[in-house]
């Protein structure tokens, strides 16, 4: 059995290697980029996938279907009002970093010690109180939902 791919449509560049999701977080050129949770991002696609149909006949790559499959999925949070009562709780974190506010609304964790734990750049930016009560707050749009 062959371990070859098919070429790629484009090369990749490689990774510059500065980036870093650690205690220490380090995005190199993504720093202070925007970022979307995953619950925004499936909200984002299927609103431009909706207009585009709309408009004219549109050609779901394998890719786009997949895409939102991975989406329906994982994405936390279905209804847009709850997408964006999360996004107004951890937009209200301005000591935490853009990455790190989008990783919190998607991995929806139950505890400070759990985020703390997959997201270790928080450790020194809130305390585990504070972080607890968002995620608190969070479950509880999660659960009004389910």
């Amino acid at each position: 059995m062959s371990t070859e791919h098919a070429p790629t449509a484009r090369t990749r560049e490689k990774p510059s290697g500065d980036e870093e999701a650690s205690a220490d977080l380090k995005l190199g050129e993504f720093q202070n980029v925007p970022t979307l949770t995953l619950s925004e991002a499936r909200l984002l696609i299927n609103a431009v996938m909706d207009h585009r149909k709309s408009v004219r006949k549109v050609e779901e790559t394998d890719t786009l279907v997949k895409t939102q499959d991975y989406l329906d999925v994982f994405a936390r949070f279905k209804q847009k009002e709850n997408i964006e009562a999360v996004e107004r709780m951890l937009s209200a974190k301005q000591e935490l970093e853009l990455f790190e506010r989008s990783q919190l609304g998607s991995l929806c964790c139950e505890t400070a010690e759990e985020a703390k734990t997959l997201i270790p750049s928080l450790s020194s930016k809130i305390s585990d109180q504070d972080l607890q009560e968002l995620l608190d707050d969070i479950t509880k749009l999660r659960h009004f939902v389910e």
